[in-house]
This record gives C-alpha cells, sequence and structure tokens, in this order.
C-alpha cells in the first residue's frame, strides 16, 4: 500500500452525536473506540499536508430515508453535530449528505478534484452501511480508496468482516491505523 500525502484525504464519516452519544437516536456503543485512532490518524494526516472532510448526515423532517432508518440528525440539531470528542478546525470542509454514500447528490467529488485529491482515507461509521456506500462511490469515480480498519465500525462483527473484506477485495484497500501512519511518515513532514 502506497500514497502521497499531498494528494490524499481523510474522510471522517458520520462521527456525529446521534450515531455515537448515548442519547443520540442510533447510538452505536463499540464508537467510542475509534475516538484515539482517528484523532491520530487526522493529526498525522494534518502534518503530512492531507486534507480532512467531514462527510456529516444530515436530514429534513419527513425524509424518505426514515421509510427505511429511525428518525435521526435532523438538520441543525444536536444529533447531526460532530462529537464533541472529535471537533475539527473551523477550516476543514464539511459535506452534509443525505443518503449514505458522501457523494451521492452532494459537491463532495467537486471538493476532492479542486484539490487535486487522488486518494481518499475513509474513517468513521458505519462501516457496512455509509463508508461502504461511500467506498464504493469513490472507487467508482476513479478515486484509491484506503479503508482504515481501526478507524471503522460496523453494526456488528459479522458486518464489519464481511464489509472489509469485499471492500479489500473489490474496491480499495483495508490496512492498519499503524501501517498507514507508517506510509505517511515515510513521506516526510509536509
Amino acid at each position: 500500500m502506497g500514497f502521497d500525502p499531498g494528494r490524499s484525504a481523510v474522510l471522517v464519516v458520520d462521527m456525529l452525536n446521534d450515531f455515537l452519544e448515548p442519547t443520540g437516536a442510533m447510538p452505536l456503543p463499540e464508537g467510542h473506540r475509534l475516538y484515539e485512532p482517528i484523532r491520530r490518524l487526522l493529526a498525522t494526516a494534518r502534518a503530512h499536508g492531507s486534507a480532512v472532510i467531514w462527510v456529516c448526515d444530515t436530514h429534513p423532517p419527513g425524509d424518505r430515508e426514515f421509510d427505511k432508518r429511525s428518525v435521526h440528525c435532523l438538520t441543525g440539531t444536536w444529533g447531526a453535530q460532530i462529537v464533541e470528542a472529535l471537533q475539527p478546525p473551523d477550516d476543514e470542509y464539511r459535506v452534509p449528505k443525505r443518503r449514505y454514500s458522501g457523494f451521492y447528490e452532494t459537491d463532495l467529488d467537486l471538493r476532492l478534484r479542486e484539490l487535486g485529491i487522488a486518494h481518499v482515507i475513509l474513517t468513521g461509521v458505519v462501516t457496512n452501511i455509509c463508508v461502504r456506500s461511500t467506498a464504493h462511490d469513490a472507487f467508482f469515480r476513479g478515486y484509491d480508496v484506503i479503508v482504515v480498519q481501526d478507524c471503522v465500525a460496523a453494526t456488528g462483527e459479522r458486518e464489519q468482516e464481511s464489509s472489509l473484506y469485499d471492500i479489500d477485495t473489490h474496491f480499495g484497500t483495508v490496512s492498519g491505523l499503524d501501517e498507514v501512519l507508517t506510509v505517511f511518515e515515510r513521506a516526510g513532514p509536509r
């Protein structure tokens, strides 16, 4: 595995209160284990000149997605906010999305192309829905896809294993955090 940090973007998918906090609409209990590895990855990526983009689920009342899923991440509510443990600086780009993929009907692809990005490094929740959908669409658009297995969590162990296997086999590379950090370090600081 290899990538150019200057042409890479870390996509942080749906690290939001409704998905991670106990009082959220659809909390993922093991999601808190992602905070520290994601913080490590983000600090290294920033130091090496990689872009960091926050992909954030946000919905108007009555969104059709609620036909399949519980009401969650309503626009302008606490539930749709990035968790306090990962608060990004104001200058990092946020992409609101209404469907599972960060690319569907958003300006994410345009933003990545404007930045000259070739490699997307995916983190966040949940592996088997939004992370996976975003990985598929990134691959379909010609990006080199890397999913950091220490920085993603699924709705269950079976779903995590299956999704990571499929992504690694068909859509990109699944790698551990230490291996990704080593690639950054080899490239040297920006």
